[in-house]
């Protein structure tokens, strides 16, 4: 389930975002303390180390170092020095970071993060627990891949899935999940470490790492409610406080920790200098903060990979990358390697598809609005539900789906003129929106786009709840997604008997739009594995057959693992954010730069 990145984040995070989502997890195969499974202390002079003294607790994504309990900074900074490739290791609890950071500047940096503290003597057990969704402890097999999944779409280093089966027995460490009672789907995900239990702590505290909810979650509170169940969790196995570290802007995370009662406490994080960590202690890219999700993920793939970045106007989502003597400058994903004519191909949709047909693909029978009224009419009469779109135009802007009346067909073009004068009529398949990305004629990504949808709670009004499940999207989004209240919206709910003013049953789930585009406020579902092969075919013909290099290729199909499909259009800058954890990124930037592949290699080993 993929974004965007990285979210005024729907997903509340107490660990940084890494700027990669494929970090590997390294199991620490050192001696371990009895009764504390992935839990390793370092060698001093060749002896085994005293329990509760230079304790490491191995976590998949990396390891957490409780500074405090080792002897000295040599001995932590030699911890520190042996992190694995591709994890992100955190010495927690740094006293004194100046003086860490003195002894070496350029190995370590400190981490921009504040350290929250619950006091579970003063604590009230309470709160509204999340509807439509059951908290319990990690357990069941699909559990792992679940968690990962959550990880992936919040940006998060995810662990490898055979780690969290030797941590189900790790008395020190528990995850609780959240699993969303509809679907079966894990939806979020916390875990907590006993310090007791782990290093005897005489303080009897305890830490949340990893609070992480699904951006496409439809149900409010998660993040709330998994933080309330593990801090009654500690309080009733009787330790004195929880702490945690987050991120010193991650405002709608502290805003949580602060109505809970969290307060901030002067302890501090020191991290090692890698790729993941970069964008911490690295010099920003100016303007930066100013792009899209679909920019910046592109510039942080080409910054680890050693290319310079210059933005050229960050609103548009322009930069110029540079490397090795050669500079191309970008929109998001298009770039110099796209030609002008591939371009004006995938502009008109009318064009599109008379180049997809030629290619062999299966097209759907279309018409302009400006055919006279009795073709019209003719047409809508002969396939009962029409597609009206917008002849150019981008976003989802202007369409309108599953049109089965004259007067629905009369709104719907005049709508669609606001976006474009020129109006196509389609013939409307059932099924499934499906957008494959092809990157130099290979599938890299495939994802199932759904329209949005809105739960009732037999009090709140459609209007209401489509306003909060938009800011939902939105704030996942990084603003990308939203849902318009317009005609579209209304035809919608007419045809369900409901205006925006209808109040819901509770546990009542319904579609407020049909179009299922990201901007509009659709989710996406990662089907990569999965897809059919004549529909990966299908894709990279077209692709090749306008000659365009990067383009996101949407069909309407049954289900994306049989191979029935109807070609709808071609994106010349599809939203490679959109689509993590598939590699959607580094692939663009391998095209671009086929040389930067071992750079990247050689960086990370």
């Amino acid at each position: 389930m993929k974004k965007l990145d990285k979210p005024a984040v729907a997903n509340l995070q107490a660990t940084h975002k890494p700027r990669s989502s494929k970090a590997l997890s390294h199991r620490l195969s050192r001696l371990r303390q009895p009764g504390t499974a992935g839990v390793s202390a370092q060698h001093r002079s060749g002896d085994m180390p005293e329990p509760g003294r230079d304790v490491v607790l191995d976590c998949g994504w990396g390891r957490l170092l409780f500074a405090r309990t080792f002897e000295d900074d040599a001995t932590l900074l030699a911890a520190l020095k042996d992190e694995a490739p591709r994890s992100r290791d955190i010495a927690f609890y740094v006293a004194e970071p100046h003086v860490l950071l003195s002894r070496a500047p350029q190995e370590i940096f400190l981490d921009p993060s504040h350290t929250f503290r619950l006091d579970l003597s003063t604590y009230r057990p309470g709160g509204r627990r999340p509807r439509g969704v059951t908290i319990r402890r990690l357990g069941a097999d699909g559990d792992a891949a679940g968690i990962n999944a959550v990880y992936a779409a919040c940006g998060m280093v995810q662990v490898r899935e055979d780690f969290f089966a030797g941590e189900r027995d790790n008395r020190p460490v528990t995850y609780f999940v959240a699993q969303d009672d509809v679907t079966g789907e894990i939806v979020g995900t916390v875990t907590g470490i006993d310090h007791k239990r782990l290093f005897e702590d005489p303080e009897q505290g305890a830490s949340l790492w990893c609070l992480a909810v699904h951006p496409q979650a439809r149900q409010p509170g998660i993040g709330e409610g998994l933080v309330r169940t593990l801090a009654e969790h500690f309080q009733a196995r009787g330790l004195a406080y929880v702490d945690l570290s987050v991120l010193h802007d991650n405002q709608k995370a502290i805003g949580l920790y602060e109505k809970l009662g969290f307060r901030r406490v002067p302890l501090f994080s020191v991290k090692r200098k890698n790729a993941i960590n970069e964008k911490f202690f690295a010099q920003p890219v100016e303007s930066y903060e100013a792009l899209n999700p679909y920019a910046r993920l592109i510039i942080d793939e080409a910054l680890r990979r050693g290319i310079h970045v210059e933005v050229t106007d960050a609103e548009g989502g322009f930069f110029r990358l540079a490397h090795g003597g050669r500079t191309i400058h970008c929109r998001e994903s298009l770039s110099d390697l796209t030609s002008s004519v591939a371009m004006s191909i995938c502009d008109d949709k009318a064009v599109t598809r008379r180049f997809a047909e030629a290619a062999g693909l299966k097209v759907p029978e279309q018409i302009s609005a400006d055919a006279p009224d009795g073709e019209r009419q003719a047409f809508l009469e002969k396939h009962g539900k029409l597609v009206v779109k917008p002849a150019r135009g981008e976003q989802g802007r202007g369409i309108s789906v599953g049109v089965s009346t004259p007067d629905a067909l009369a709104t719907a073009i005049k709508q669609a003129r606001q976006i474009c004068d020129r109006v196509l009529l389609e013939a409307c398949f059932e099924g499934e929106d499906l957008r494959l990305v092809v990157i130099d004629y290979r599938l890299v990504a495939a994802a199932v786009r759904r329209p949005p949808r809105v739960v009732g709670d037999g009090q709140t009004p459609i209007r209401k709840l489509i306003d909060r499940q938009s800011r939902r999207r939105a704030a996942a989004t990084g603003g990308e997604s939203r849902i318009p209240v317009d005609a579209e919206t209304k035809r919608c709910l007419s045809e369900q008997g409901l205006d925006l003013d209808s109040v819901l049953e509770e546990g009542r789930e319904i579609t407020v739009r049909k179009a299922a585009n990201l901007h509009t406020g659709g989710t996406i579902h990662d089907v990569t594995d999965t897809v059919h092969p004549d529909l990966v075919d299908a894709a990279c013909r077209i692709a090749k057959a306008i000659k365009i290099p990067v383009v996101g290729i949407d069909f309407m199909v049954r289900n994306p693992s049989e191979p029935d499909y109807i070609f709808i259009e071609a994106n010349e800058r599809p939203g490679l954010a959109n689509h993590e954890p598939q590699p959607t990124a580094e692939r663009f930037v391998e095209l671009l730069f086929p040389g930067s592949r071992q750079v990247s290699a050689a960086r990370s080993d």
